[in-house]
């Protein structure tokens, strides 16, 4: 399921979150992936608000305001901690990469690809109301579907590259992961986050390769490998790690027995 890989990488990079917080010369080919640094951070709650809104037909910002308020000390931006609180908070015109970050479910829960995107634009609207927050959403959620559905990782590219072109995207899906390493910089947009998480995935060979392609970047990594743990998770078809011991072990019960609904 999507939103496990999303869970997943959440918790995973979670320990090097901050570009100030990770090693210089970190081994990303080796280093332990699951520490006792890691933990879940607003990319796990928002990704499970959006599971419970689909489930129960509820209001996107009204699921995600009681989340974040059952939540509030797990990492939100600035902008977005101000939104939960207030119940009269409008959208705000961001593109941080907080919209793609939360979209996992949308691609493993319905049948076809309008509805995805409809979806997808819907739980973005509500705070990422910029184009390109919006767009954020509706790519990772779609290349989630698409991954789900059986399409091939050139298929993915292919649709990626119309809407990340290197044309307009400095990090374009079209350059490849030692390209982007030779010149990223820590970056929490949409447009510095989603098509570098599917690079990360096209160059990978399995869920935990691409993890650590995603640490070999200077990035904000628990939303990186967040955004493409899912797309990952459905196109590998789950995921070599102990997956339940995992998110036993980090989640609490309350998440966890959402999870497993």
């Amino acid at each position: 399921m999507a939103i496990i890989g999303a869970i997943l990488g959440d918790i995973s990079g979670s320990q090097y979150e901050f570009d100030i917080i990770r090693p210089k010369n970190l081994d990303y080919n080796t280093c332990s992936l699951f520490t006792k640094k890691c933990r879940f951070t607003d990319d796990t709650i928002m990704s499970i608000a959006t599971k419970v809104a689909l489930q129960k037909n509820l209001p996107f910002a009204d699921t995600y305001r009681e989340f974040g308020r059952k939540y509030p000390y797990v990492g939100y931006g600035v902008m977005f901690d101000e939104w939960i609180k207030k119940d009269s908070k409008k959208a705000y015109n961001s593109f941080g990469n907080g919209s793609a970050m939360r979209c996992s479910y949308i691609g493993e829960f319905f049948g076809n690809k309008e509805d995805v995107i409809s979806f997808a634009k819907k739980s973005a609207e509500c705070t990422h109301n910029h184009p390109e927050g919006i767009k954020g959403a509706v790519v990772t959620a779609v290349c989630i579907y698409m991954a789900r559905k059986g399409a091939s990782k050139v298929e993915i590219f292919e649709y990626a590259k119309k809407e990340y072109p290197k044309e307009y995207y400095r990090y374009s899906v079209e350059y490849s992961l030692n390209k982007i390493r030779s010149v990223y910089q820590w970056d929490v947009t949409c447009q510095g986050s989603v098509p570098v998480a599917i690079r990360c995935f096209l160059e990978s060979e399995d869920y935990e390769s691409f993890l650590r392609n995603a640490y070999s970047l200077p990035c904000d990594l628990d939303t990186i490998c967040t955004i493409g743990g899912g797309i990952a998770e459905e196109y590998y078809k789950g995921i070599s790690f102990d997956v339940n011991s995992i998110l036993s072990k980090y989640l609490d019960e309350y998440l966890y027995s959402i999870l497993k609904m």
